[in-house]
């Protein structure tokens, strides 16, 4: 199974904000590297393996002549070892699956060389059966464990209350706002909710962004950031639109609904990762609590007696190894998306203060009194945050009455 680029994506993410001749050099080598990583792709789907190798080993010739300026370096300074370290992964595999054994953990100790630490997918991916008995396999994914995404959330410091007094309200737009009543007339919100309970209305909700827009994570919309826009883009280009512009946008639904939401940043503990994944929270009335909701992926998360769960709880769950499960109409798999992806992105949470139609605006003046707010475990301390707390109770706070 090929890996995924997913710092890559992440990348592609941040360099689209850029103008092409600020970073003229990155530019050119993501432009490049992507044409040749489309050979080998085509190369691995026909499963033709002598000639993925072939395309690997250009690719590693490519990433060692790569060169960058002194500005380019320090804005992307472990860009070419992730690069080289998945590409040599990539190798390793496709030299497994030509029963090269030798070959194969050679390539794969020059990926973890390089940085690799995707212990649970390497743990999983078939191309490497062939070389999961060998002995100096074993002992480099023992070395790899340590890097585990739920392994390094297990790890984490706890939570603590603390005075939050200076820390602001979270708000939330009432639905008699003009632009969310123009949101729930757009989208005609009453007949796609439907005449079911409460959950079933934040369901029916979630799974309508899911289908009407395509989920892109490497694209970020040229466009103004509300629900409105975001649909009209994807219709007017057919691209996709990343997790950020997913979440805002069932975000203004469930406001112009009545429903109290926010989108929340999940974040890595590696400072050094540029991929993270934003998701919604919805308070039920009827449960009291908040509800985790993923557009991108049309995924809720429930325990093993289909209660369905926030994203404290979720996260409590994985630290304390206790079962979990998604909706059924997902494609994706617990152990991918929870155990993998997600116990990466929930080390630490971000989220805005103020919950409202087009709160992030591009063009038009944004709340003066917007702040962004993160609750961080114990231990965890960086510089450059705008505001912390180590109290989940303030962070997940029942929300009161509308602005």
């Amino acid at each position: 199974m090929k890996k995924i680029f997913t710092f890559l994506t992440a990348l592609c993410i941040s360099l689209a904000a850029f103008a092409q001749t600020d970073y003229p050099n990155i530019n050119n080598f993501i432009s490049k590297f992507q044409e040749l990583d489309a050979k080998y792709q085509k190369h691995y789907d026909e499963k033709n393996y002598e000639q993925t190798v072939s395309q690997l080993q250009q690719m590693i010739a490519f990433l060692d002549g790569i060169k960058l300026s002194d500005e380019e370096t320090k804005e992307f300074p472990h860009l070419p070892n992730l690069m080289k370290a998945n590409t040599y992964y990539n190798l390793a595999c496709s030299y497994s699956l030509n029963n090269q054994t030798k070959e194969a953990i050679d390539a794969f100790e020059k990926s973890v060389e390089f940085g690799y630490s995707e212990y649970q997918h390497a743990k999983t991916d078939s191309d490497l059966d062939n070389i999961r008995k060998e002995e100096k396999f074993i002992a480099l994914m023992d070395t790899l464990k340590q890097f585990d995404k739920l392994v390094i959330l297990q790890s984490a410091g706890g939570y603590k209350s603390g005075n939050t007094d200076s820390l602001p309200k979270f708000t939330y737009q009432s639905a008699e706002n003009g632009n969310l009543k123009w949101v729930k007339e757009y989208f005609k919100l009453d007949s796609v909710a439907g005449n079911g309970n409460e959950i079933s209305k934040i369901t029916n909700l979630l799974f309508f962004v899911h289908n009407a827009i395509d989920y892109d994570g490497s694209n970020w919309a040229l466009c103004e950031f509300d629900a409105i826009d975001f649909y009209n883009y994807h219709k007017a280009t057919g691209k996709g639109i990343n997790c950020r512009h997913m979440a805002m946008t069932l975000n203004e639904i469930y406001l112009a609904m009545g429903f109290k939401s926010r989108y929340v940043t999940c974040m890595p503990k590696d400072e050094n990762d540029p991929d993270c994944h934003v998701i919604n929270v919805v308070y039920s009335e009827t449960l009291k609590k908040w509800l985790w909701m993923d557009p991108s992926h049309g995924i809720y998360v429930m325990d093993e007696n289909n209660n369905m769960l926030s994203i404290s709880e979720v996260r409590e769950r994985l630290i304390n190894d206790k079962p979990l499960k998604l909706n059924e109409e997902t494609s994706k798999t617990k152990e991918w998306y929870l155990d993998y992806y997600m116990a990466k992105n929930l080390y630490w949470m971000n989220c805005a203060n103020v919950s409202r139609f087009n709160t992030e605006s591009r063009y038009r003046s944004r709340d003066k009194d917007l702040k962004y707010v993160s609750l961080i475990p114990l231990g965890y301390e960086e510089e450059g945050w705008e505001l912390t707390t180590h109290d989940p109770d303030y962070f997940w706070q029942i929300p009161e009455t509308n602005e």
